[in-house]
């Protein structure tokens, strides 16, 4: 008896989501990253894993890796087919399914109210990878194998109908059947629930395990000290260099001048100077200096006797005398007053300072670290900043390099980033997609760490349950890079991004000496000149790694030298 069909809606929107860009190796479907991979290496992973770790455990991990992908897709669904039907939008699974290669999927039943949660599908399966894999290897089975297969039907439909559904395979194409057939319908109304949710606990323990982390996260900012909240995240050779100067610093006396770019977060190196030294049991006390009235910043400083001022009803001391024993750190000291610049220099000299209205000085033991974002060799010059102070702060100074120069460290810093903010704002901790991740790689960051903070705080605020942060939620009004797409017969379609004018390009050519190597040799050095030899910029505008364009620009002198 012919089974009862029915129709899928066309899949031209979704086509549109896969950009092949092959000049840089990768495959995108909307903000994800996938990977074309042999069907037969897949089966030879199977294959060893049953060999080696047996059937069970096989099954079970290719179950949840199907599942955690059908959860991704799930995000999808409602986002691209927001305007279409319940059935038009589940179908973006089944459609999926197909257009990454894993199955035919032909809809035999589908009932679901979305108001209610019920539901219940059937599906017909052919060419299933699984079904084909499993069999070449071990034969004809006498238990179902599509096991990645119906995780991703069980995940992407629990997620979209936010309840548990399971699926089964009633009938399977690696075993005696002519093709697969599955039946999914809510847990509580399978008999043997119990049994086939077992292969199906990734989801319910991912989520109890995202929430322990959230409460675990709030309880442990809560509690933790200065030292782990203000842990410094970062694993490339210029955050290195200048950690291992604090680190050089940390158990000395010295005075540390912290230099860098606006917002690259000199006050959590000057923390983690202080949490590494000796005095990490003693107050760290913050000042911004751009931030007080000048009328105010001496007695901010250095304290202040009653009656000192106009105002002033009881003695207050100053910052120095509260970080005794500990760490000051002034902020923004460019911008303090010469007045004020001068006892500065005394209170460092002497190691006391003399508070408004006092007769008398104080002793202070403080180690003091200061930061700027100006160049005070030059406010010296033009006799804005003391020459005499200048020497003074600038014994030891530490240059933190800008977020644009540690590419390496933008990754891990976000997600420190999101953890925190998921703690702070009471959310679970969202993830980022690949393309995201891309994003934040490619950009610029003029505000450098504080900007990723702001935009990592305000895409946690906006993110929406079991969805992960993409690129638009991150930059807003960001275009998908316009790659190569599929076409309806599969095949791979250019796309305009990498139109190029070749004929105009040839005469270009003709017209350089050196021919094609003196074309690129050209262009790499435009490129350098144009980022004023930043070989990080130079890179990204070649659409390179730093690495390969050192290589090249060394091949190219090791040319010229022979």
């Amino acid at each position: 008896m012919t089974q009862p069909r029915l129709p899928l809606p066309s899949d031209a929107d979704l086509r549109r989501l896969i950009h092949f860009s092959a000049a840089d190796g990768r495959i995108w479907l909307a903000g994800q990253r996938m990977v074309l991979l042999h069907a037969a290496a897949l089966g030879t992973l199977r294959q060893e894993l049953m060999e080696s770790v047996g059937p069970m455990q096989t099954r079970r991990l290719f179950t949840r890796v199907g599942f955690a992908s059908g959860e991704r897709d799930a995000a999808l669904a409602r986002e691209i087919r927001s305007g279409g039907s319940l059935q038009d939008m589940f179908n973006i699974g089944p459609q999926l399914h197909m257009l990454e290669g894993s199955v035919q999927v032909t809809p035999v039943r589908f009932e679901a109210d979305a108001a209610t949660g019920d539901f219940y599908g059937e599906y017909r399966w052919e060419h299933s990878w699984e079904a084909e894999a499993h069999k070449r290897v071990f034969g004809p089975q006498d238990e179902p194998v599509c096991w990645m297969l119906i995780g991703y039907a069980t995940g992407y439909t629990s997620a979209f109908m936010g309840r548990t559904i399971l699926f089964k395979e009633t009938a399977c194409a690696g075993m005696h059947n002519g093709h697969c057939m599955i039946v999914g319908k809510p847990a509580e109304e399978w008999p043997d629930a119990e049994e086939m949710s077992s292969w199906f606990k990734a989801s319910s323990l991912l989520s109890t395990i995202r929430d322990l982390q959230t409460e675990v996260e709030s309880l442990r900012l809560e509690i933790a000290p200065d030292a782990d909240r203000t842990r410094l995240v970062g694993q490339s050779n210029a955050f290195r260099e200048a950690y291992t100067l604090l680190e050089t610093a940390a158990p000395t006396r010295v005075t540390v001048l912290l230099t860098g770019e606006t917002g690259v977060g000199k006050e959590r190196f000057a923390r983690a100077l202080h949490c590494l030294s000796p005095r990490v049991d003693k107050p760290f006390v913050a000042v911004n200096c751009a931030a007080i009235p000048h009328a105010l910043i001496e007695s901010e400083l250095f304290g202040a006797e009653k009656g000192a001022f106009t105002g002033s009803q009881t003695a207050r001391p100053g910052r120095f005398e509260r970080a005794h024993g500990g760490t000051l750190f002034l902020d923004e000291i460019g911008e303090l007053p010469l007045d004020v610049q001068a006892k500065l220099l005394r209170v460092l000299q002497e190691g006391e300072v003399e508070p408004l209205g006092a007769t008398q000085s104080r002793k202070v033991d403080v180690r003091l670290v200061t930061a700027t974002n100006r160049d005070l060799e030059q406010a010296v010059k033009e006799g804005r900043f003391r020459a005499d102070l200048y020497y003074r702060i600038n014994v030891y100074p530490v240059l933190i390099p800008p977020l644009r120069d540690r590419a390496e460290d933008i990754e891990p810093l976000a997600q420190t980033m999101l953890e925190r903010f998921a703690s702070v704002h009471g959310k679970p901790i969202p993830t980022l997609t690949d393309y995201a991740c891309e994003a934040l790689r490619c950009y610029q960051w003029p505000g450098n760490v504080r900007e990723l903070e702001n935009l990592i705080e305000r895409a946690v605020i906006l993110a929406r349950p079991n969805r992960s942060i993409d690129a638009r939620d991150l930059f807003p009004g960001l275009s998908l890079p316009e790659g190569a797409t599929v076409d309806h017969a599969g095949q791979i379609q250019q796309g305009t991004a990498v139109k190029v004018d070749c004929r105009s390009l040839l005469d270009q050519l003709q017209g350089c000496s050196g021919g094609l190597e003196g074309l690129e040799r050209a262009l790499l050095q435009e490129a350098v000149e144009r980022s004023n030899g930043n070989l990080s910029a130079a890179a990204r505008m070649l659409g390179l790694r730093r690495a390969q364009l050192s290589y090249r620009l060394n091949r190219k002198q090791d040319q010229e030298g022979a």
